[in-house]
């Protein structure tokens, strides 16, 4: 039975050259996302922002883990109003801070804003004022670790520190978690570790 040319919507004919550029778009192939465990002695920090669009309010969350993939901590708050980009930056000078604070000497930072990374660490100029403000301080952070990396990842990679960015909407003064994670992100944290695999659309 040959192909069916043509398909009708509320009596209108989509002819074959449309259903064509559909269907190339609907089989392009898809881009296989996976968190990556860190090297032995190794730890690493995945942070992201969360920011509502309606109230312009932003939170930010993180998550810290050895080369195991065992939970060592986490962290999420909010931050007032402001924008993505901010909140994406505030969300990574947090887990720098933490980093210090626990004296961890070879660390690996991984966010999903791709523009934040290549601001970092290709120094691409920037306009905005309170912006530069955030990364000058990231960048006399992060030359006191003896050994740091700063890479992106797609979202779907960042699942865990998105849902914590997701839960500091809800709380008045930042948040910490030690050795235990919170419920909300334990099918994330085990996805992560079996090594699941994420299909990212293009």
């Amino acid at each position: 039975m040959p192909i069916i040319s043509r398909l009708f919507c509320h009596g209108t004919a989509i002819r074959r050259p449309l259903l064509q550029v559909l269907a190339r778009n609907w089989h392009k192939e898809a881009i296989h996302v996976t968190w990556e465990k860190p090297e032995k002695g190794w730890t690493k920090v995945n942070y992201d922002g969360s920011c509502k669009c309606k109230t312009g309010n932003c939170s930010i969350g993180g998550i810290i883990r050895d080369h195991n993939a065992d939970f060592l901590l986490g962290y999420a708050e909010s931050i007032g109003r402001t924008n993505s980009t901010i909140a994406e930056l505030a969300a990574l000078l947090r887990g720098l801070e933490i980093v210090l604070e626990n004296g961890w000497t070879d660390v690996w930072l991984e966010g999903d804003s791709k523009s934040l990374v290549d601001i970092i660490a290709k120094r691409k100029p920037i306009r905005c004022a309170k912006v530069q403000m955030h990364v000058e301080r990231i960048n006399l952070m992060i030359p006191e670790i003896d050994n740091c990396v700063l890479t992106h990842i797609y979202r779907e990679g960042n699942r865990t520190a998105d849902r914590f960015a997701q839960m500091g909407h809800q709380f008045k003064k930042p948040q910490i978690w030690r050795h235990a994670p919170p419920n909300e992100v334990l099918r994330f944290l085990h996805e992560d570790k079996q090594g699941k695999t994420v299909l990212r659309r293009r």
